[in-house]
């Protein structure tokens, strides 16, 4: 059975029932809000910077959440990337968009989630020729809770330590991205999870 196709043009309803198209919040390089664009549209090369956020969650063993992205998704259907990752709605604050998405995904509220700084990036995908310009809001917290993830989104999970993220970067296709902010966020991931972690 074939996996279904979602469009590039994927939209949300809103409170009235209507489907909109999904806005991103554009920003300059310091992070200020500077308009919104179509989410595709703000994808496609060379690429307008916008807000996003990544959420890093361990569980109490110190082993680090990975989510594999559906195999319908758009953009970088089938590859492994951090927790979760997305975009805030125009307005929303990137702590509740991150807490928001997480449960969407996943299932699981975030336990003690905490901001981890920001990363700026410009990362092309070889395979879908998009773009990410994105100004990252960061965020690490813990997993408490049974997984319930949305088969939309996610295609499987996997809890990892520092060695088994290794062996598996050797072998599976990642997120463009993954790296980046994981470096990022390690200070924070460091504090978080302490130092006899090994992140």
């Amino acid at each position: 059975m074939g996996m279904p196709i979602t469009p590039a043009t994927a939209t949300h309803s809103s409170s009235n029932g209507t489907a909109e198209a999904i806005m991103l919040e554009l920003v300059d390089e310091n992070g200020v809000t500077i308009g919104t664009a179509e989410k595709l549209a703000a994808h496609q090369p060379p690429g307008r910077l916008h807000r996003a956020f990544s959420v890093f969650l361990f569980d109490d063993y110190g082993r680090l959440l990975l989510q594999q992205r559906a195999l319908g998704k758009y953009h970088s259907p089938g590859v492994w990337s951090n927790t979760c990752c997305g975009h805030p709605y125009p307005g929303e604050a990137p702590f509740a968009a991150a807490a928001r998405r997480t449960y969407e995904e996943l299932g699981v509220s975030p336990s003690l989630l905490a901001e981890a700084g920001t990363v700026r990036y410009n990362h092309p995908d070889p395979v879908s020729g998009l773009v990410e310009q994105e100004y990252n809001h960061l965020f690490v917290g813990l997993v408490q809770a049974p997984l319930r993830p949305d088969p939309e989104e996610v295609h499987a999970t996997a809890f990892v330590t520092p060695d088994e993220l290794a062996e598996r970067h050797a072998r599976d296709t990642f997120s463009a991205w993954f790296m980046t902010v994981l470096d990022a966020a390690r200070p924070a991931i460091r504090e978080l999870t302490g130092p006899s972690e090994g992140w």
